[in-house]
């Protein structure tokens, strides 16, 4: 029996042609009609695909209010990609939390978005897979000499640490590399990338704690090149099943069934990146301590960025939002950090499990605008010109956004686009969290200063073969 055979039949060509044609031909060999071979051939056939749920058929929590007619704009951008994202067959639930913002095409999950599924969506954890915070309590050291170890230490910008600078991992975690089959390609980008940072919003910041006085480090990444990879392998997989299942689906919104193989496999591999990043934070802490020859008192840390499984038996996806649910993982602490911008204290809450929340709470203050969009609001406010802003204008924004603060950039160049002027009021995102008792915040990190990436593209100093670390 062939293909045609199966065409002929009635039956629409696909990739599950070979395992039908092969099962077919079994029978035919056994001494069975071709009747019966066509019958164990339909067998194979795809069951239906599923279609687009309804507009309104999934509820979306609102956790979110405008103070002017900017955020006005922001939600309800927010809540249009929302609603078009509720629209996925798999999806159950939706939450919008007070930092939402979008990110990418309608039908994105937004930053500050929240969603329960019955599967896995890549989409919805987003390419930083395991964004996260992490925080080391090192009493009786100065700020500034805290800010100075790690800023000797601690590595920004694209790529990895140089040959011979390299820090591995964990031999656990080599190992969970190597024994999955989505991961051991790129166990030696895990080594590259391990103690570094990478770029964007992503700092160390160093302050002192509200309630003892105590300095404190903060940081803030994701997995860097090994969870983007492993994203890529996760949206290919998931628009395999996107084509077989649902192909009105929005290609972000793509999912893998939890109890395949490649569920199975690639659930696995979210945790092995977890435990990579956890580990990556507390290797840049740890070579602080040892740096100034200091003990940490306490530490906890929790992601942002990533996807949780409760005892319904769903899939909890925060694309920037805080888990605030008991017993979010095996190493949770009952406490979580929320940043806000660098000049204002970083929150260190404690869950409140909000139903109106899915059991989240904010990730940090968020923005109104794109990078691109701040960047020309500065231009306009500060009179630059055709080239942009000039030294002395970036001089005058750095001393009005960082005044007091000791505002560093590992690049040596400052990204204005990262300033507390690109998020939110945090006020407001801090006044928004109380009102929808998403958390309660229990202590805070006085801010001393930070330290960034910055712009590196434009003269970074590993291109001046100095780069640190």
């Amino acid at each position: 029996m062939s293909g045609q055979d199966l065409i002929d039949a009635g039956m629409s060509q696909g990739k599950w042609f070979r395992d039908a044609l092969e099962a077919a031909n079994r029978v035919l060999g056994d001494g069975g009609s071709t009747a019966d071979a066509l019958a164990v051939a339909r067998g194979y056939q795809p069951g239906p695909t599923l279609p687009l749920k309804a507009p309104n058929d999934v509820s979306i929590h609102m956790n979110i209010r405008a103070e002017d007619a900017f955020e006005q704009d922001n939600i309800e951008k927010v809540s249009a990609t929302m609603r078009e994202l509720a629209r996925t067959p798999v999806v159950r639930s939706t939450a919008i939390m007070p930092d939402a913002c979008p990110s990418g095409p309608v039908g994105t999950i937004p930053v500050g978005g929240v969603v329960a599924s019955e599967a896995i969506h890549p989409g919805m954890h987003s390419a930083d897979i395991c964004c996260s915070m992490a925080i080391s309590i090192f009493p009786g050291v100065e700020p500034k000499a805290l800010l100075d170890a790690v800023h000797a230490v601690t590595h920004f910008g694209p790529g990895g640490r140089p040959r011979g600078a390299q820090i591995k991992p964990s031999e656990e975690t080599l190992s969970a590399f190597q024994a999955n089959p989505l991961l051991k390609e790129i166990l030696s980008v895990g080594i590259d990338h391990f103690a570094t940072q990478g770029d964007g919003n992503h700092f160390a910041y160093v302050g002192q704690m509200k309630s003892t006085g105590e300095t404190a480090l903060v940081t803030h990444h994701g997995s860097r090149a090994p969870g983007a990879r492993l994203y890529d392998r996760g949206m290919k997989i998931a628009n395999k099943f996107r084509e077989l299942l649902s192909p009105e689906t929005h290609r972000e919104n793509a999912w893998i069934p939890a109890e395949s193989e490649e569920g199975e496999m690639y659930w696995s591999a979210l945790q092995t990146i977890r435990q990579w990043t956890k580990e990556n934070h507390y290797a840049i802490h740890d070579m602080t301590a040892e740096k100034l020859s200091a003990k940490v008192s306490d530490r906890f840390w929790n992601e942002h960025n990533f996807v949780f499984r409760k005892s319904d038996g769903l899939f909890y996806h925060g694309k920037g939002a805080t888990p605030a649910f008991d017993n979010w993982a095996e190493d949770a602490t009952d406490l979580t950090i929320i940043p806000l911008n660098m000049a204002e204290p970083i929150l260190i809450v404690r869950g409140s499990n909000a139903a109106h929340g899915l059991g989240f709470s904010p990730h940090g203050a968020g923005r109104n605008f794109s990078r691109t969009a701040h960047m020309r609001r500065l231009g306009e406010e500060f009179g630059a010109d055709s080239r942009g802003l000039s030294p002395n204008n970036i001089a005058a924004v750095m001393e009005r956004e960082t005044s007091g603060l000791d505002a560093r950039f590992f690049s040596g160049i400052p990204d204005i686009s990262e300033l507390p002027s690109a998020y939110k009021n945090a006020a407001n995102v801090r006044s928004q969290i109380e009102h929808y008792g998403l958390a309660e915040i229990v202590d805070e990190v006085i801010p001393y200063g930070s330290i960034m990436a910055g712009d590196w593209q434009k003269n970074a100093p590993w291109r001046r073969g100095k780069g640190r670390g």
